[in-house]
């Protein structure tokens, strides 16, 4: 199968919904159906009484936001330079207060906070295309398994929820960065979506009187109560257990109107769709949601590149920097930890039309906080950032170290059925040196 075939198959085009996203709601939906009419449901009845949904969640207190650079974020013109190069392009770096680390001339925030940045200059990743890199990326496996994994916000959401939070435990803000779901988790870990500004989708405002809900509410308890003892099955509780989630949600939304206090904020974060999601983010992980993503469009520049990438990091920058500074000054970063990446990298050549194509031999991806040891970059790449030179990172070692500094064992096992399912594939390491 080539990687077209895979695309088309999973339905892994960033912005949409993946078709087995779809499934598993329409599963969910048909299971209850056909276990209402006294027939088997073979693929969720595997799922509900798997160890996977029966192993009991435990909570870390740690938190997650991943800034996901949809399109595919240059190396060379942010984390690493080659000035002097053949490859270096237009930018400049700038030195940090930390020896060896220079960032872009256009991030002057980000450099602020080079002592709370690992950065890992050696990712070598097997999919330079859109779909099924930001699978891999998201997943740690190839797209190509004839069952999908969960992507890392679910995995996450699974081991560090608080199961008695009314909020959901895994938020995504704006779905440009793809939507590959819980996969074998079970859709209670699926994410919750958010407009590209952070605001709640529309289906969320109550319709009518609070009173009046109470009372459909009550109505439709009792007609379930007495269809589900004639007729028990899981899929029927699972139903039941997710209504009851979007009823919590539904007392619980407003900690997602951050309107009065991004008034004060914008100015700082930028007025922008990003800088308001990632403000959001921060309210969020303030209020106990275990993952947040937010997405960041339009860096895929096969031409222009450097007038695109100079605007694009004009929303970037002050944005993340913001997030930053609030996290560590409301002693949240040294739980939270702060993930900057891509599907892959662009070329370090540059095309006839000044742009920088697909890259993933050697690019960049930047953690910070949440147990990670900061001011310190790993791997390196050759002088004019073709290949890298040492230490290379795979996508699955990547997902193991976010895992890791997570508290979240990366080799954890989970069972579909019978079939065991490890969380991220054999032969992953976390990158030991960048964890605290």
């Amino acid at each position: 199968m080539n990687p077209n075939q895979q695309s088309s198959a999973f339905n892994l085009q960033p912005g949409t919904c993946n078709l087995q996203h779809h499934l598993s709601r329409r599963q969910l939906l048909k299971g209850t159906v056909v276990t209402a009419g006294g027939m088997a449901v073979a693929n969720w009845g595997a799922l509900f009484h798997s160890q996977t949904i029966a192993a009991e969640a435990r909570r870390t207190g740690k938190r997650c936001i991943m800034l996901y650079m949809e399109g595919g974020v240059s190396q060379i013109d942010t984390f690493d330079m080659k000035p002097d190069r053949p490859t270096a392009g237009e930018f400049r770096p700038v030195q940090t207060k930390i020896p060896g680390i220079q960032v872009c001339e256009f991030l002057p925030n980000i450099a602020r906070h080079a002592d709370k940045l690992a950065i890992i200059r050696s990712m070598r990743t097997k999919t330079p295309d859109h779909g099924p890199g930001g699978y891999y990326m998201h997943t740690g496996y190839h797209p190509s398994e004839r069952f999908p994994h969960p992507e890392a916000g679910a995995m996450i959401a699974k081991y560090c929820e608080n199961p008695e939070s009314d909020l959901p435990s895994f938020v995504k803000i704006g779905s440009s960065s793809g939507i590959y779901g819980a996969g074998y988790l079970g859709p209670q870990y699926d994410p919750f979506v958010l407009g590209d500004d952070g605001r709640l989708p529309g289906f969320a405002n109550p319709s009518v009187a609070p009173e009046i809900q109470s009372r459909r509410g009550e109505l439709l308890s009792f007609m379930e109560q007495r269809f589900a003892e004639q007729r028990p099955g899981d899929p029927f509780a699972s139903h039941r257990t997710a209504e009851l989630r979007t009823i919590r949600l539904m007392r619980a939304r407003q900690t997602f109107d951050v309107s009065a206090e991004w008034e004060k904020a914008k100015d700082r974060y930028g007025d922008t769709q990003f800088g308001r999601g990632c403000f959001t983010a921060l309210k969020l992980v303030e209020a106990g949601v275990s993952f947040v993503e937010v997405g960041h469009a339009g860096h895929d520049t096969h031409m222009n590149n450097f007038p695109i990438s100079k605007a694009l990091y004009s929303t970037m920058d002050p944005a993340w920097g913001s997030l930053l500074d609030d996290l560590t000054q409301r002693g949240l970063l040294q739980d939270t930890l702060v993930v900057w990446t891509s599907e892959f990298g662009r070329t370090p050549a540059i095309n006839v039309r000044a742009g920088r194509d697909h890259f993933g031999r050697a690019w960049t991806v930047v953690l910070a906080g949440g147990g990670i040891k900061g001011g310190q970059h790993y791997g390196s790449t050759d002088p004019d950032g073709f290949e890298v030179a040492e230490n290379p990172v795979s996508e699955a070692d990547y997902i193991a170290t976010i895992y890791k500094a997570m508290g979240v064992d990366h080799r954890a096992k989970h069972y579909l059925g019978t079939r065991p399912i490890w969380a991220t594939a054999e032969g992953s390491k976390p990158i030991e040196e960048l964890l605290g």
